[in-house]
């Protein structure tokens, strides 16, 4: 994977995991498709991604840290991630490793999946 494309996936979670939300859409295409991890579906563009984020925040605490990075035959980009989430209180909710699969447009993030491991 070139390294233009793994810094640009590091600024985007770290400025995920530091509730930055200006520096994590300033890595996404204006057009940018995010699942609703917890709920089913996608968000679309920036600014319901925006508003996706902050809701999420007020329920859960997600902490998502990328391990491993390859770039799949078909143009997608398998990030491994560690994800933490724990409810409001610390409690932990889930700690396991997920497959984000990023679509990458205009060197911005276009669209991202999650696959289970």
């Amino acid at each position: 994977m070139n390294s233009q494309i793994q810094e640009l996936i590091k600024k985007a979670y770290s400025a995920f995991n530091s509730r930055d939300i200006d520096a994590a859409l300033s890595t996404f295409h204006t057009e940018v498709e995010w699942p609703k991890a917890f709920e089913g579906g996608y968000v679309r563009g920036q600014e319901d991604v925006r508003k996706y984020w902050t809701r999420q925040w007020t329920e859960i605490n997600p902490n998502v840290e990328p391990i491993g990075f390859i770039e799949r035959p078909n143009g997608t980009f398998e990030v491994s991630v560690l994800q933490k989430v724990k409810d409001l209180k610390g409690d932990l909710i889930f700690n396991g490793i997920v497959k984000h699969i990023i679509t990458i447009q205009d060197d911005l993030f276009r669209r991202m999946d999650i696959e289970l491991e």
